[in-house]
């Protein structure tokens, strides 16, 4: 595989703290799941990208919005307002990632059976407004 021994920790990591993200969502907001998501989302995204790469994606100007909502909504989980943390911080986390959706769609496409299901024709309309991709017919 083309990713170091770093780097596959780091998805590992990313991997978890997105599931323990959708578990404390899922067990209505819990606090300590949500903050646990958080620290190991974080950890491991530096880790696959590395350190400096991490710090100029965070802090490029153009992001700035989406950083400053991704930390307070990461700040607010923190503190125990775990309801308005995570609105923020997905707010934060769309305005920051949603250049990453056309890629995504375009992966989850190729993918046996779940591109089949994309390419259904009602699906297919929403999905292409997501990605942002215009067909010209």
């Amino acid at each position: 595989m083309w990713l170091s021994d770093t780097q596959k920790i780091g998805v590992g990591l990313t991997a978890f703290g997105l599931f323990f993200m959708l578990m404390g969502v899922m067990m209505f907001f819990d606090g300590g799941l949500l903050a646990i998501g958080n620290i190991l989302f974080l950890a491991g995204l530096t880790l696959v990208i590395g350190t400096q790469k991490t710090i100029y994606f965070f802090g490029r100007p153009q992001k700035i919005r989406g950083t400053i909502c991704f930390f307070a909504g990461i700040l607010l989980v923190f503190i125990k307002w775990p309801k308005l943390g995570v609105v923020i911080e997905f707010f934060g986390f769309i305005n920051l990632f949603g250049d990453f959706f056309p890629v995504i769609i375009g992966f989850l496409r190729k993918l046996p059976v779940i591109g089949n299901i994309l390419s259904a024709p009602g699906i297919s309309k929403i999905v292409d407004r997501m990605s942002g991709h215009r067909l010209p017919v």
